[in-house]
Parts: structure tokens; C-alpha cells; sequence
């Protein structure tokens, strides 16, 4: 028998766009992060959301097809901070708590999630 994949683990599709629907409103209501959404028509943030719940159920495993652009190039210019960093993992934390997800999940989100900082972060502080 297989190793069930991180998507799997998450609870597929489902589970990984239920994380995406509880982070995102996390980290547009925070006072700091919120201007990286400021000024977004909401065809675009819907837009945005869909590829992010895409980009997360490619990368954790599952059958689902990705059509953005990578990390690097989709922040390049948001002048994100590390202090921004430190925040959205704080909302990544808190949504995971939220949703019950299991030790093992979340230490192999957070593990990708960590992999991406250097194509994420542009501002060292």
C-alpha cells in the first residue's frame, strides 16, 4: 500500500480550498498585509484565489492542472518583507489550528510553505 499524498491527507480538493477560504479573509482583514489586496476588483481576487487553491493541490499532489505563473515571478515587485512573511505564517498557523489539521499536515505545510520564502520575500529588514 502507498503513502497517501499530502493532497490526500488534506482532505483533496475540498480540504485544501476549505484552508485557502479561511486564510485569505485572515490576511486581507490584517493591517498589514491587507494592502497587497487593497484597490483588487473581486473578479480578480476570485481569480487569484482559484490559483492559489490550484497552485497548493498541484504542489501538495493531487490531480489538478496549475496555469500561473511560479513564486518568484508572481510576487516580483510587491516589495514583500520579512515581517510580512512572519505574519502570513502566523495567519497560516492560526487557519490550520482552526481546521484541525493534523501535526504531520501541518508540519509538511509548513516545511513547502518554507520553501517558497526565497522566491517570496524581496525585503530583508
Amino acid at each position: 500500500m502507498s503513502e497517501k499524498s499530502l493532497y490526500e491527507r488534506l482532505g483533496g480538493y475540498d480540504g485544501v480550498a476549505g484552508f485557502v477560504n479561511n486564510l485569505l479573509p485572515r490576511l486581507q482583514e490584517d493591517n498589514l498585509l491587507r494592502r497587497f489586496w487593497d484597490h483588487r476588483v473581486t473578479d480578480r481576487l476570485e481569480k487569484e484565489k482559484q490559483l492559489l487553491i490550484d497552485y497548493l493541490c498541484t504542489n501538495a499532489g493531487g490531480q489538478v492542472h496549475y496555469t500561473g505563473r511560479d513564486m518568484k515571478l508572481s510576487h516580483q515587485g510587491m516589495k514583500i518583507s520579512e515581517l510580512d512573511w512572519h505574519v502570513f505564517l502566523e495567519h497560516a498557523t492560526a487557519t490550520m489550528e482552526a481546521l484541525n489539521v493534523p501535526e504531520q499536515e501541518r508540519i509538511d505545510v509548513s516545511q513547502f510553505v518554507a520553501s517558497l520564502k526565497d522566491d517570496i520575500v524581496e525585503v530583508s529588514e
